[in-house]
C-alpha cells in the first residue's frame, strides 16, 4: 500500500466562549430530578474520558454496544427512570449521549430554521461543565432530549463512572470538552457509503421514498460539512469506510473498504500493525486459512501524515464468511492489547449479530475497544502511582 495520503484541508479551532453554566442543575426551566448512576463510581479517581464523534446513522450505537463489552459488563438503559433516556450504564463505563445537550426542542428548531448539528443549537457550557464536574468525581443532573417527541425531558442524576463515554455530534467541536478528552474517536463514513446505507435503513424500514431520503440527506449536507466533519482532525484515532476497491464501480455500501487511521504519539497508546512495525503491507489471506466469497479479501497496512500528524494505517477490504476463522488474521497483527489469545475473535463472534461483524467495520471497532481498555488501564494506574508517591511526601 502507497504511503498513506494526506488529508490537508483545515479548520480553525472551534470555541463557545465560556459562559455560567451550573453543574448540578440545567439552565433550562427546572425539572424534577430522575436518578441515573453508575455502579462503579470513580471512587477517588478522576474518571477517564473517551469521545466518539460521527453524524447520525453512522454506528456510534453499535461502537458503543462493542466497546462496553470489552470494558466489561456492557451497558444498559437506567432502572427506574425515563425509559427514553440515552443514557447508558454499566458496572465500568456510562455512556451519555451528547444529544442530551440540544439547548432547542425539535419544533424550535425547525422555528428557527437550524438542524440539530448546528452549534446554535447545542449548549456547550454546560456541556463542558458537566463532563468536567463528572470527571472530577461529581455527580451531575445531566439534561435529555426525548428522541420520539422531539422534546427535552426531565435531567436524570449521572455520577461519576471509572469510564465516561461521550458519543454524538460534537464531543471534539469545543475545544474546552476538547480538552477533557483522555482518548477520541472518529467515525468517517464516506458520503457514497453513507448514502447506501441510508437508503437500505429508510426504504426497507422506514417506508421513506427514494427522493425524500436524498432531499434529507442534502439538507444535512453542509451543517455536516461545517460543524461535524472537521472534528476527525483532532481525533486520536479515526475508522473510516469508503467503497470497496475489490469491485470496479462499486458503491452500495455492502462491500466496504476500512481503514483504522491511529495517529502517532499518544500516550497510551500503540497503533496496531500488520507483520512489520513501520513497513508497507499488502496481504491478501490464504484461501485455505480464511474463508471468504466474491470479491474476496484484502488487507493492508502502511503509514504517512493526516492533517499534519503522524499516522499508521491498517486497511481492510471485503467480508469474512466464517468469524470462527477469524483467529488466523488476529494472529498477524501486533499491538492488539488482548488479554488471551483469540480475544478479538471471540468478541466478534459474541457480537455477531451486530452490522459490519463481516467486515472491517466490526473488527476494527473491536480492535479499537481493546485499545481503549488498556489505555483506561494505564491511565488509571499512572494516577494511583501519583496519588501514592504524593501520600509519601
Amino acid at each position: 500500500m502507497a504511503a498513506f495520503a494526506a488529508h490537508t484541508s483545515a479548520t480553525s479551532s472551534h470555541y463557545s466562549p465560556p459562559g455560567t453554566a451550573i453543574l448540578l442543575r440545567s439552565r433550562r426551566r427546572a425539572f424534577a430530578t430522575r436518578v441515573s448512576c453508575s455502579a462503579a463510581a470513580a471512587a477517588g479517581n478522576k474518571t477517564v474520558v473517551i469521545g466518539v464523534a460521527a453524524d447520525s446513522g453512522c454506528g456510534k450505537s453499535t461502537f458503543m454496544r462493542r466497546l462496553t463489552s470489552v470494558l466489561g459488563g456492557g451497558a444498559e438503559p437506567p432502572r427506574g427512570g425515563n425509559p427514553e433516556s440515552n443514557t447508558l450504564v454499566g458496572d465500568t463505563a456510562t455512556v451519555v449521549c451528547l444529544d442530551d445537550y440540544h439547548s432547542l426542542d425539535r419544533a424550535a428548531r425547525k422555528a428557527r430554521g437550524l438542524t440539530a448539528l448546528d452549534p446554535r443549537a447545542n449548549d456547550f457550557d454546560l456541556m463542558y461543565e458537566q463532563v468536567r464536574a463528572i470527571k472530577d468525581g461529581r455527580a451531575v443532573d445531566k439534561p435529555v432530549y426525548n428522541h420520539v417527541t422531539g422534546l427535552l425531558d426531565p435531567p436524570e442524576r449521572v455520577a461519576p463512572p471509572r469510564i465516561l463515554l461521550l458519543e454524538g455530534l460534537h464531543p471534539m467541536y469545543d475545544e474546552r470538552v476538547r480538552g477533557l478528552l483522555d482518548f477520541s474517536i472518529y467515525l468517517d463514513i464516506s458520503d457514497e457509503v453513507k448514502f447506501a446505507w441510508k437508503i437500505q435503513r429508510d426504504l426497507a424500514e422506514r417506508g421513506h421514498s427514494l427522493e425524500s431520503i436524498k432531499a434529507i440527506i442534502e439538507a444535512r449536507k453542509p451543517d455536516f460539512d461545517a460543524y461535524i466533519d472537521p472534528q476527525k482532525q483532532y481525533a486520536d484515532a479515526v475508522i473510516e469506510v469508503l467503497p470497496t476497491q475489490l469491485i470496479p464501480g462499486d458503491d452500495d455500501g455492502k462491500v466496504p473498504r476500512v481503514r483504522l487511521i491511529m495517529k502517532e504519539g499518544v500516550k497510551h497508546f500503540a497503533p496496531v500493525y500488520l507483520f512489520d512495525e513501520g513497513s508497507t503491507i499488502s496481504w491478501i489471506p490464504c484461501g485455505r486459512k480464511l474463508s471468504c466469497s466474491y470479491p474476496g479479501i484484502k488487507f493492508a497496512y502502511g503509514f504517512g501524515a493526516y492533517f499534519g500528524h503522524e499516522v499508521s494505517v491498517l486497511e481492510m477490504d471485503g467480508r469474512f464468511d466464517k468469524l470462527d476463522e477469524l483467529i488466523y488474521v488476529e494472529t498477524h497483527l501486533s499491538n492488539l492489547s488482548t488479554k488471551f489469545y483469540g480475544e478479538v475473535a471471540q468478541q466478534m463472534l459474541t457480537h455477531a449479530d451486530l452490522p459490519g461483524s463481516n467486515n472491517g467495520t466490526g473488527l476494527f471497532q473491536t480492535i479499537v475497544g481493546l485499545k481503549i481498555r488498556e489505555l483506561c488501564e494505564q491511565i488509571v494506574a499512572e494516577r494511583d502511582a501519583m496519588t501514592a508517591d504524593a501520600v509519601k511526601v
